[in-house]
């Protein structure tokens, strides 16, 4: 990969956690990652990642609270087990641009960090 992206991965599950952020790596992005909002929330403050992959459920908070907070927002993938019409429509409501059902496929994932990559480069690439 050329340009990698700069990945922040927010998930309270430790193994999914460790294993999003090995696949990650082993795709070339560079990748940060926090196991609950107010990590996440100090991590982010340092600078805008280029993708931000966040699961809903938090123990301190939610990924819709997280993606509220920032501004300027990220390129955002909601990852969940909450897959009801009301969730995407909240999950779209404060800026996530997809919102993956768990269990998802690596394939799945790949397919829309694709389309930030695409995106990324229209804009011009960050320095």
């Amino acid at each position: 990969m050329a340009s990698p992206l700069k990945i922040v991965v927010v998930e309270n599950h430790d193994d999914i956690r460790f294993y999003l952020s090995k696949y990650l790596e082993q795709q070339g992005h560079e990748v940060e990652s926090a196991a609950d909002m107010q990590s996440a929330l100090g991590l982010l403050a340092q600078g805008t990642p280029d993708v931000l992959i966040s699961d809903i459920g938090l123990p301190d908070g939610d990924g819709w609270e997280l993606l509220s907070a920032l501004d300027p927002k990220p390129f955002a993938i909601a990852i969940s087990g909450f897959g009801s019409s009301d969730d995407f429509q909240r999950s779209e409501k404060v800026g996530y641009r997809h919102h993956l059902t768990k269990p998802f496929l690596p394939e799945d994932l790949d397919v829309l960090l694709a389309e930030a990559i695409r995106e990324r480069a229209s804009l011009g690439e960050r320095s």
